[in-house]
């Protein structure tokens, strides 16, 4: 009589007296996590555990963290410009004050960091 894991298709393979299932998870498909899904995947452990193992155990961890990282990258540049439109930092003020530019530009940066972070990595 089949085990109900055989009759879904499911194999055992001997180690000593013991047969264990065969199960592995599912392959992903190879993409780049940055920054963002770095920081997403260290939250989901923290805060959402019951989602970061359901991701995990379902195969689909990595395909979600390199969307998050997409999604981030994009939400970062289009506020960057943004912002540094609405503030009137320009390529003139780079050539007449680098320094005043290189400020405003750390300013910016922070700004639109800090509404990526709470938009897509802890949203």
């Amino acid at each position: 009589m089949k085990s109900p894991f055989e009759q879904l298709g499911g194999t055992y393979t001997r180690q000593g007296d013991y047969c264990l299932p065969d199960v592995c998870l599912p392959p992903e498909e190879e993409r780049p996590i940055g920054i963002y899904g770095q920081r997403r995947r260290v939250y989901l452990k923290a805060h959402h555990r019951v989602l970061y193992y359901n991701l995990l155990t379902a195969g689909v961890l990595d395909g979600h963290l390199a969307d998050i990282e997409e999604q981030a990258q994009e939400l970062f540049l289009r506020l960057v410009k943004q912002y540094a439109d609405t503030e009137g930092v320009t390529e003139a003020l780079k050539a007449d004050d680098p320094m005043a530019w290189v400020r405003k530009m750390n300013g910016i940066r922070h700004r639109a960091n800090e509404a990526v972070m709470q938009e897509i990595v802890y949203g």
